[in-house]
């Protein structure tokens, strides 16, 4: 982690965010380069969901569109439709929409814009600047020569104008099978930078696009696409991260080759990169494939879909993208950052609630024995300790109470203040209760407490007699409290950089990612929580409701984030 981020994580205040890029902006503003306009665009492939580096990439295109009160389109690069799918763009939306965001008029695709990038390329063949190459791939990798020999021509190369156009239209037509023949730029075989060395910029696929169905068998390699459609789109600033920094003089020889009427400019930034996660597109794919998580969502997931049915807010995220800055520079940034960003919003506007995990019965002998379904007591909680405007809420009180398991011990360790035998601890917002007998099982396991109360603690006060206890529990009532399921959620690996070298990355999962507890009980007011809103489940973390699997009658919570860093 950077030093400012480290600084904005303890709560240091943040100043204005200003970063190369934007610096590249104000200098084109003050000059009137572009009209003194600001276009970007959020061009995501529709092959998978979102991941976290791609809300970095979201709040950094979208956010300088509505700073410097630009454009900012959402663009489908759909050039592959063997890998595309209706679901991605519909997800991709719903990230982009969750996060904040909204896009400039429609939404665009690399489709809509198919037949004008046929026509370039046709021009590109008439200027004896494109051609069509019959090699196979195996063939074709062995003339590309390496990162420090020069490459071959291919034999095709020397094609007359005439005869790539008839071979490129034929392609078009569907006269040729996959791989016969790809339509490649005629730039330089000896240049030291490999993209630069006679790229494919058409190839055929004979495959049903999401959009354009069977209209099209020859489809646009993306590096040849994007450029044009940055420029049909009249972007003037186009953002993408660090990897395509090499594939930057094709962006430009491409616009400059067929003098397009403008040229954006690339700018490149490092990529996001978090310890404890894999961003691989491919390696994400397989964990969903192989069932190694639940799907795309899984809360375990570093996509913005996963995030979001953890928990995590969209200002969280926000807040995070924001702290790790851009830079040009390579980084991993601690995903205890992350928890952070999340921790600190939800501590500030996450309403709280008592919840016990892990139920140990607690039968109060002294209190007074309600009629059956008869609430005894009911007790005015606060929704928020430093937010009175969030208000109040009844929990009920009975005889039989639940308290977490791990809050008694019955031969208490040296700075263990709860419940222990005839040890006092306070109920939150209830009663101060002491501890005079336990029930075990057949299996010597504790499975009841037997304790007496003090009617003159009412609400948690202190007694009359001054007398005070260090240990103050969260419980629920027996009679009204609800049973769900609770999820808690660790980190999906088990090292901070899964896949290093050789190593399969599959093999550095962390197998205690996820613990079920299906006989939590919560109170009352949770009854009728909206899907995926969160509250502080006190002393025990940030809880949100399950946006999938959470129905009438069938409660499910997803820990969001401990209280604290427990790393």
């Amino acid at each position: 982690m950077n030093q400012e981020a480290k600084g904005e994580a303890k709560g240091e205040a943040k100043a204005e965010i200003r970063n190369f890029i934007r610096h590249i902006i104000d200098e084109d503003l003050a000059s009137g380069k572009n009209g003194a306009k600001v276009a970007t665009r959020f061009p995501p492939e529709p092959n998978g969901y979102l991941h976290i580096g791609h809300a970095k990439s979201i709040c950094l295109n979208f956010g300088i569109a509505r700073d410097y009160k630009g454009t900012c389109n959402l663009r489908f690069d759909d050039t592959n439709p063997v890998k595309e799918d209706i679901e991605y763009v519909n997800s991709i939306q719903d990230d982009v929409r969750w996060l904040g965001f909204s896009w400039s008029g429609e939404i665009h695709y690399a489709s809509d814009y198919f037949e004008r990038i046929y026509e370039y390329a046709v021009e590109l063949i008439k200027l004896g600047k494109a051609y069509v190459c019959s090699l196979n791939a195996d063939e074709m990798r062995k003339t590309r020569g390496t990162l420090t020999e020069a490459g071959t021509n291919s034999p095709f190369r020397a094609r007359s104008v005439a005869e790539n156009l008839d071979l490129f239209t034929r392609m078009r037509a569907g006269e040729f099978e996959e791989g016969a023949h790809v339509l490649r730029a005629k730039i330089d075989m000896s240049s030291p930078n490999v993209n630069m060395r006679d790229p494919v910029i058409y190839r055929i696929r004979k495959a049903h696009h999401h959009r354009t169905g069977d209209q099209w068998c020859i489809y646009p390699m993306y590096d040849y696409t994007h450029c044009l459609s940055d420029m049909i789109e009249g972007i003037t600033h186009s953002i993408c991260t660090l990897e395509f920094e090499d594939h930057r003089p094709l962006y430009d020889w491409v616009l400059a080759t067929l003098k397009t009427p403008c040229h954006p400019q690339q700018i490149e930034f490092s990529r996001l990169n978090i310890d404890y996660t894999v961003m691989s597109k491919r390696k994400l794919l397989e964990l969903v494939k192989d069932k190694h998580v639940s799907g795309w969502d899984d809360p375990r997931m570093p996509t913005i879909q996963g995030f979001r049915r953890r928990g995590f807010t969209p200002a969280s995220i926000r807040d995070f993208c924001e702290r790790v800055g851009v830079t040009k520079k390579d980084s991993c940034i601690e995903y205890g950052l992350l928890e952070t960003c999340v921790r600190e919003d939800l501590d500030k506007n996450a309403p709280r609630a008592m919840a016990v995990l892990r139920p140990l019965r607690v039968v109060i002998e002294n209190y007074p024995e309600g009629q059956a379904g008869e609430v005894s007591e009911e007790f005015d909680v606060p929704n928020h300790p430093q937010r009175p405007e969030l208000g109040t809420r009844k929990v009920p009180f009975s005889r039989v109470v639940y308290i977490e398991q791990e809050d008694f011990m019955e031969v208490p360790e040296k700075g263990f203040f709860r419940l222990a035998p005839d040890k006092e601890v306070r109920l939150r917002s209830a009663y101060f209760i002491k501890c005079v007998g336990v029930t075990k099982d057949a299996q010597g396991r504790v499975s009841e407490l037997r304790c007496t109360y003090d009617p003159a603690t009412k609400g948690g006060s202190n007694p009359p007699d001054g007398r005070k206890v260090k240990g103050t529990l969260h419980w629920v009532s027996e009679a009204h409290a609800l049973k769900a399921e609770v999820r808690l959620y660790e980190r999906l690996f088990a090292v901070p950089n899964p896949g290093a070298g050789d190593t399969d990355f599959l093999k550095q999962m962390n197998p205690k990612s996820l613990e079920v507890l299906r006989d939590a009980r919560v109170e009352p007011s949770l009854a009728h929580a909206a899907l995926e809103s969160q509250f502080q489940f006190e002393r025990q973390g940030y809880f949100s409701v399950d946006r999938v699997d959470c129905k009438p009658g069938q409660l499910v919570f997803n820990r969001t984030v401990t209280l604290r860093d427990s790393k």
